[in-house]
């Protein structure tokens, strides 16, 4: 797999807090079972995913306590403890799963610290690069919210995380936190068939704060499907040497210099897939037809 450093290394690296990543990471959560609850289809291959993906020169892994639950951490401990200094583990606070896979709130404060400690033991780390307050509801940015940031603030002072990171949230949120501590990175659904976030992604380029767009290939399903079986890109695809997928994490690298992908999978195949994206090249042409095609539809709040 180190064949693909080479790609990697093409799209460059940028600032995550006081770390210094490259664009193209990898999100675990796929290497839990189905509805990311329970153990994976395949437990020798995510180990060699997780090994394949470091070995070919990411330093970006995102994961999450509740992702299994446990088990992704877990997964991530055997396979890549002692890890490299460079590796940059970034996961998220704010939910828990039930015993029946449901996704529920854990996002009182006591409840986020006690969730970044899992994941320090979890992972079998004694901090993270980052940790991001993943917002649960479509509330706007309070006394809440500040409470809930005071948490990160905290755990950040005692050097357990070494960055805040913000996720699902809106521009309000954006620039009610930075009001009261700087921002690592943000993590929003953004993808060519989903750019209500267009406007935090801006305002985090004008920053200097990291964009992680969580399902860069698109979801739910329907909206992934349109992505992946578009005419356009199909034919950019011919003329430019690429898969579908590959075109659409090529348009997120080319869109913003702050904007670090994390795309996942399973399988080394699609590893080495969506590693290559990084190097493929778009032309003001592929720009012109993807806009055509994915024109920005609405903003978030």
């Amino acid at each position: 797999m180190s064949d693909h450093l080479h790609a990697i290394e093409s799209a460059g690296s940028y600032a995550l807090g006081p770390w210094r990543v490259r664009r193209i990471g990898y999100g675990a959560m796929q290497l839990a079972g189905d509805n990311v609850f329970g153990p994976p289809r395949d437990r020798d291959e995510a180990l060699r995913v997780l090994r394949a993906a470091v070995d070919s020169g990411v330093n970006h892994i995102d994961t999450a306590h509740y992702y299994g639950p446990v088990v992704v951490n877990e997964l991530i401990r055997e396979a890549l403890r002692p890890y490299p200094a460079d590796l940059a583990i970034v996961s998220k606070v704010s939910a828990r799963r039930d015993a029946a896979d449901a996704v529920l709130p854990f996002d009182e404060p006591h409840q986020l610290r006690q969730g970044i400690e899992e994941n320090l033991t979890t992972l079998g780390v004694s901090h993270l690069a980052a940790v991001n307050l993943r917002m649960m509801d479509q509330s706007t940015p309070g006394t809440r919210f500040d409470s809930q940031l005071a948490a990160l603030i905290q755990a950040r002072e005692e050097g357990l995380i070494d960055g805040i990171g913000l996720s699902n949230i809106s521009k309000r949120h954006l620039l009610r936190a930075l009001e009261q501590t700087e921002v690592a990175c943000v993590q929003n659904l953004f993808n060519l068939a989903d750019q209500s976030s267009l406007d935090v992604l801006q305002e985090c380029t004008n920053r200097g704060i990291a964009f992680v767009p969580f399902c860069p290939l698109g979801w739910p399903r329907s909206v992934q499907n349109q992505i992946l079986t578009s005419p356009a890109l199909a034919a950019l695809g011919n003329r430019l040497q690429a898969t579908p997928a590959q075109i659409a994490l090529a348009w997120l690298v080319d869109l913003a210099p702050n904007i670090l992908l994390i795309p996942g999978t399973r399988t080394r195949a699609h590893l080495a897939e969506n590693l290559d994206a990084a190097g493929v090249q778009l032309d003001e042409a592929s720009r012109a037809e993807l806009a055509r095609h994915f024109p920005v539809t609405r903003q978030s709040a």
